[in-house]
């Protein structure tokens, strides 16, 4: 059975800059936020585009019918998208993709973003709450967003900078390891450039611990037609095929990627 996909526009009833070319909005959508699961998507219409542009769930409220939404602007399409007003209307299509598969509330995650992978994993963190260690690192100390939101939501949060000007300086991979050492949680979630999931991936199987990713690729229809955003997978045989990262994903089972 399909799952339910809505589609139409919304109100955006929050937006604020989080940093230089970060925004947030927060939408007033109950159908989708009814529905979605932390770790899917919506896929979002730039005005004046034929193809909507992919935008990780941030957080969901269901008792307010919201959805939060954070993203970069990184091409003319979501440079358009950064233009609807707080009050505006946007056009969204989901909740699509599979999402985290969560455990139970008392047992231990650790949550690792990298730069705009970070937002996907607050509504995963928040689920374990002070049972969630959030490893999330940044280039620099401009660039840092949601510390305070992790915070909030219980979490020990593990900051890192590439240069050293917030945190720690170094990789989120340096700060993964150092954790696993001390304890080994129930899973591992990770979001982010594919260079750091390979480093996360590698470390959960040294470690022994399951291990989820979030891969980020570029889509076309967002639904599994177009093709555009296939990724190499490998069955537990060892049989490797392609799967799409809207429709199977965005989450996978870390073993089952090929990096």
């Amino acid at each position: 059975m399909e799952p339910t996909v809505f589609q139409g526009r919304y109100q955006v009833v929050k937006k604020t800059a989080l940093a230089k070319e970060i925004y947030e909005m927060v939408i007033l959508c109950p159908q989708i936020a009814q529905l979605a699961q932390a770790g899917q998507f919506v896929h979002v219409k730039a005005p004046s585009f034929t193809l909507r542009r992919p935008i990780s769930i941030c957080e969901i409220d269901r008792a307010k019918g919201t959805l939060r939404i954070v993203f970069e602007v990184r091409g003319d399409g979501t440079a358009e998208i950064a233009q609807i007003p707080q009050g505006g209307w946007i056009d969204l299509m989901g909740p699509l993709g599979h999402g985290f598969q969560l455990l139970e509330q008392g047992k231990k995650a650790i949550v690792v973003g990298g730069g705009i992978g970070v937002p996907p994993m607050l509504e995963t963190a928040a689920h374990y709450g002070e049972n969630a260690v959030a490893i999330i690192g940044f280039r620099s100390a401009s660039a840092v967003i949601l510390e305070e939101d992790f915070q909030k939501a219980g979490c020990t949060v593990d900051l890192c900078t590439d240069d050293g000007t917030r945190g720690r300086k170094g990789f989120v991979t340096e700060a993964l390891k150092a954790r696993l050492q001390q304890e080994k949680p129930d899973i591992i979630y990770a979001c982010g450039p594919m260079v750091m999931l390979k480093g996360v991936a590698a470390l959960a199987k040294e470690y022994g611990v399951r291990c989820q990713v979030s891969l980020e690729e570029r889509m076309g229809c967002g639904i599994g037609a177009c093709l555009v955003c296939a990724c190499k997978t490998k069955k537990p045989d060892g049989e490797e095929s392609y799967s799409h990262v809207c429709k199977n994903g965005p989450v996978f089972e870390a073993e089952e990627v090929v990096f």
